[in-house]
């Protein structure tokens, strides 16, 4: 449910108000604007009479939230949510970032060395697999903490904050000194691993399933949120389909779909999208067009010795082409390029 409220809403009505609500056990979410304030009510709504709140002078409207996402949904959140990763780097409402880099860190000249040519191509995150699910048992799983050690060294060497994959519980305190958790497509729905970085305030990359549906994945972003972590960003890496043609499809409409559901950011990770490396450019600059909040594209020195998904990765040269033309496309869109 949500209450909106006018310019007669003092400081001390609205305070009263919340607490209220608070003592019949439910949680608010208030969000103050120029004109109007929004109270947003999580919990059971029905013990509250509609009529009694309409009443008041300073409630122009009540309305019922019929989705079953309450934090994630625009309708309690009207503006854009901004997620500060640091103090140089915030993602979301006109700001435009970048992460790249390998999908998998294999030594530390390879990670060092990718990570100082994304940064001077413009990207503003480094990413990186540690801990990698694969499909096939026997194909390289990652480094595992060894690579956490190497993410670090390469952000020290260049000072970009640092994206990886949480797999398991068990291995979240090696965390600690990460930037951005991601959360990948196949943990979409484990919703123990949900809770646990709900209780953590680092921003949370939540990838959407294979599968699911754009409901499913904004739930998935509420088990997060509703364990007190509303750093939540939203990437889109492809579903799929019955095309065979590219390993996923990339539901590019999902961008002003959720634009219309969510206060979140949303993000494209053209590489998964395809795992073609030739189709990455024409699909990030979609995704710019599209009014997407960033990118995430993988970049090796050598992709055809990656040890992972070289097939969809760019070298650094072909990134840093690509990003003088999606810099162009940003400040067309009104947008601003990073930080």
């Amino acid at each position: 449910m949500i209450i909106i409220l006018n310019q007669k809403a003092t400081e001390a009505k609205l305070n009263e108000l919340v607490q209220s609500f608070h003592a019949q056990g439910l949680d608010t979410h208030v969000s103050q604007g120029s004109h109007t304030t929004i109270v947003g009510l999580i919990g059971d709504t029905t013990v509250l009479d509609i009529d009694n709140l309409k009443s008041a002078d300073f409630v122009d409207d009540v309305k019922r939230v019929s989705e079953p996402y309450k934090k994630a949904n625009r309708k309690m959140h009207p503006n854009d949510s901004m997620i500060k990763v640091t103090d140089d780097v915030t993602i979301g409402s006109g700001i435009f970032n970048v992460i790249a880099g390998p999908c998998s860190v294999e030594t530390e000249e390879q990670i060092i060395g990718v990570a100082e040519d994304v940064k001077k191509s413009g990207a503003t995150l480094l990413r990186g697999g540690a801990f990698k699910p694969r499909t096939s048992p026997y194909s390289f799983q990652g480094l595992g903490g060894d690579g956490l050690k190497l993410l670090l060294e390469a952000k020290k060497a260049t000072g970009l904050p640092i994206v990886t994959e949480l797999m398991n519980l068990d291995n979240i305190d090696m965390f600690a000194d990460v930037d951005v958790i991601q959360i990948g497509a196949r943990n979409m729905q484990n919703f123990d691993l949900l809770k646990e970085v709900g209780k953590s305030s680092k921003p949370i990359l939540l990838k959407r399933g294979l599968a699911n549906t754009i409901e499913e994945w904004l739930m998935s972003a509420e088990y997060i949120m509703a364990g007190g972590n509303e750093n939540v960003i939203l990437c889109e890496r492809g579903i799929r389909t019955f095309e065979t043609s590219t390993r996923n499809t990339l539901d590019i409409s999902a961008i002003p779909m959720l634009k219309k559901l969510t206060h979140l950011p949303v993000i494209i990770d053209p590489s998964h999208a395809t795992g073609l490396s030739w189709m990455v450019a024409p699909l990030a600059k979609t995704a710019v067009a599209a009014d997407a909040d960033g990118l995430m594209i993988e970049v090796h020195n050598d992709p055809p010795k990656a040890l992972c998904d070289g097939a969809q990765s760019l070298n650094p040269v072909q990134f840093d082409e690509l990003m003088q033309d999606i810099k162009r496309r940003v400040e067309f869109e009104g947008k601003r390029f990073g930080k």
